[in-house]
């Protein structure tokens, strides 16, 4: 689950974003201001925006619409969905989900910020820091978001007072200390009018920050990548089905984590087969290193039986493995979770029944206190045991997202009905001892 991207073709790194907040605090204005003051914006589009506008007796277009799709968005003023958007600058690249405000659509939100590396939470100026502030806060720290920036916007309205913006700084500082953030900034903005969006604003001389842009375009991510514990999940096995290449057999999938090397000592999971990796390719190009998020194919010097789902593993950096795990889950459907109902587990490329054994706990995700409770309503974080008809292979979500998250899938109806994060587990070790059987 990483945010950040980057391409052999292509060096630009790659930010994936999300804006949340209160209904109204002016998400989708501000996405539809950051795009149109970058010249982003089509003429077309830009006429369409107008003329829809206009027909609603509108002053000024409504940059909203540029991500409110959904006609019932529109009608009424607020998010429902999660709509993502594109665009680039010279610097960096962006894929920015704006997702909604209203409690009843959180499971919106966690979809939106599952592989985000950065939350933008919107406050209004006039309200300061509100319950949904510090909801949506709390979620991103439970989802292991590294950066925060907080805006704080329609400035305009509240005469651009640096004793306002100041308050609500401080406020927040204190909620802040109970996250899992370790980056926060700070911006003062008026989305309507572009304050400190794209352009630093002429209103507020005492502001000596970035505007959004520019910090958006700077932010360090390089380092949020996991590069430490390499993983690699085998989506498929090449078998070439002719005479020359009847010996051949390569896996292929994209790295989750890390960084793999020709003639690295590696483990294939679960089986606990062991062997190197011969020779790593991508687009028939032969490759020294490869590293997270590349797709790549891996030929290993032994003829191992390989399928999808499994895990390739450095043999001195294992995973965790086991049927039982510990996790968090946020309930995204109607139905409430129950306590011994089975479900599919969706791990990487691995999926296998499970059973949810015990709720420990549900999150109080306005203070990030644990409740007691016996079911798992929509919308709802709790701690879970889980136990599974396979082993699961996973590292603790905290450190390494990509391999730390899973689905949780209704067996009758197929639909996503809750998303998880594992925990360290409290005694098994990363995973048994396993005898060599290398060919």
């Amino acid at each position: 689950m990483s945010g950040t991207i980057r391409e052999n073709k292509d060096s630009v790194e790659l930010l994936r974003f999300f804006t949340c907040g209160s209904v109204d605090d002016g998400k989708s204005t501000l996405i539809g201001r950051l795009l149109h003051d970058s010249k982003l914006i089509f003429e077309d589009q830009l006429e369409a925006l107008s003329r829809a506008s206009l027909l609603r007796g509108e002053t000024e277009v409504n940059l909203a619409n540029l991500t409110d799709g959904l006609r019932a968005e529109r009608e009424q003023g607020i998010t429902i969905d999660v709509a993502y958007r594109y665009f680039a600058t010279a610097k960096r690249r962006f894929i920015v989900a704006d997702t909604p405000g209203h409690v009843q659509y959180t499971r919106n939100m966690v979809t939106g910020a599952s592989t985000a590396s950065l939350a933008l939470i919107l406050v209004d100026a006039r309200k300061g820091v509100v319950e949904q502030t510090r909801r949506h806060s709390c979620i991103a720290s439970l989802l292991g978001i590294p950066h925060l920036v907080l805006c704080v916007n329609k400035m305009d309205l509240v005469a651009f007072s640096q004793e306002i913006f100041n308050q609500i700084r401080h406020d927040f500082t204190i909620f802040s200390t109970r996250l899992r953030i370790r980056d926060i900034t700070f911006i003062p903005l008026s989305a309507r009018f572009g304050d400190n969006v794209v352009e630093r604003s002429v209103n507020m001389p005492w502001y000596q920050g970035a505007s959004l842009l520019s910090f958006l375009e700077d932010v360090h991510i390089a380092s949020d990548l996991n590069l430490q514990d390499a993983r690699f999940p085998v989506q498929w096995v090449i078998r070439p089905q002719s005479e020359e290449y009847h010996d051949f057999r390569a896996v292929a999938g994209q790295i989750a984590s890390g960084v793999f090397k020709i003639g690295e000592n590696i483990m294939v999971l679960p089986s606990g087969r062991r062997s190197k990796i011969k020779d790593i390719s991508l687009a028939g190009k032969s490759l020294k290193v490869a590293y997270a998020p590349m797709s790549v194919s891996l030929l290993l010097e032994d003829e191992i039986d390989i399928s999808r789902g499994d895990i390739i593993v450095p043999t001195d950096n294992l995973p965790y493995f086991g049927n039982d795990a510990e996790a968090m889950i946020c309930w995204m459907h109607e139905i409430p979770l129950h306590i011994g109902r089975k479900y599919i587990v969706k791990h990487t490329t691995q999926t296998t029944k499970g059973v949810i054994k015990n709720l420990h706990c549900r999150i109080n995700i306005d203070s990030l206190e644990e409740e007691r409770a016996s079911l798992l309503e929509l919308n709802e974080i709790g701690r879970v045991s889980l136990k599974t008809a396979t082993p699961l292979i996973y590292d603790e979500y905290y450190k390494n997202r990509s391999l730390g998250g899973f689905i949780v899938i209704d067996e009758a109806t197929h639909a996503t009905v809750g998303a998880g994060m594992f925990f360290e587990p409290t005694k098994a070790p990363p995973v048994p001892e396993y005898v060599d059987y290398a060919i």
